[in-house]
């Protein structure tokens, strides 16, 4: 490297412009997602300690074995729908920040769209279910002080012995839905949230906004928030429907 090269880098640590060639924008974000993922990871480790410390634990194939339409006993079948359609949508947000470093303003509009209805349609999924697993029995707070036990036998396997679930499967349906819910309602909050910040790129975008300041950043900043909420899906994912 030139000694001018170098001087130059060396200026550069000085302030007043970044040493890594990124934007304060898009540092900021990066700063966010960090700290959101120790937030998650807190949720998710403290749902591990207390799943791996109990004597009982629903199954997943139990709690999760219905698809709409009436098919009761398709396991995990519309989960994997959900976690297909929050992939795809990730891949049509890579397109639309491909088209705008492209400067593809009709591609960033056509991708974005497209990233848009797959999160109102992962929303809508996840909606069903909760409005489905409160059908059948599971809630904040359920199986907890005197409530309905009718559907207890519902969320663990055919295998567990009457004797267990008497003693352990209240407590262990009651912790399970407490964090269900909490963590899933939590992620489809930032995915909601994604949404709603896709909607105002798309509108910014059809404005000519990013045409007039000459580049697209926003809508990559939108994408590193959107890959991470498709990121921390996979762990929620692993953590209650295969485990």
């Amino acid at each position: 490297m030139s000694t001018a090269a170098v001087a130059n880098k060396r200026n550069k640590w000085m302030g007043g412009e970044s040493p890594f060639d990124i934007s304060y924008g898009k540092m900021m974000m990066w700063f966010f997602l960090m700290s959101d993922a120790f937030t998650f990871g807190a949720f998710l480790i403290s749902y591990g300690t207390i799943r791996f410390s109990s004597p009982l634990w629903p199954d997943p194939n139990a709690v999760f074995r219905a698809f709409p339409g009436g098919f009761e006993n398709a396991p995990l079948m519309f989960v994997s729908l959900m976690t297909f359609i929050l992939i795809l949508s990730s891949v049509t947000m890579v397109l639309a920040v491909h088209a705008g470093h492209c400067r593809d303003k009709k591609g960033v509009v056509k991708w974005m769209i497209w990233t848009i209805l797959g999160g109102i349609a992962f929303l809508s999924c996840q909606a069903w279910e909760w409005i489905h697993l409160n059908h059948e029995g599971g809630w904040w707070g359920s199986f907890r002080d005197g409530a309905d036990m009718s559907h207890l036998a519902n969320f663990f396997a055919a295998t567990v012995s009457p004797q267990d679930l008497a003693t352990y499967g209240a407590d262990a349906a009651h912790k399970f839905f407490n964090f269900f819910f909490t963590i899933t309602g939590f992620h489809g909050f930032h995915v909601f949230s994604g949404v709603v910040f896709n909607i105002m790129i798309l509108v910014f975008t059809m404005n000519g906004v990013f045409e007039k300041k000459g580049h697209y950043e926003w809508v990559e900043k939108c994408g590193l928030y959107w890959h991470f909420v498709d990121l921390v899906w996979v762990f929620v994912f692993t953590c209650f429907y295969l485990l």
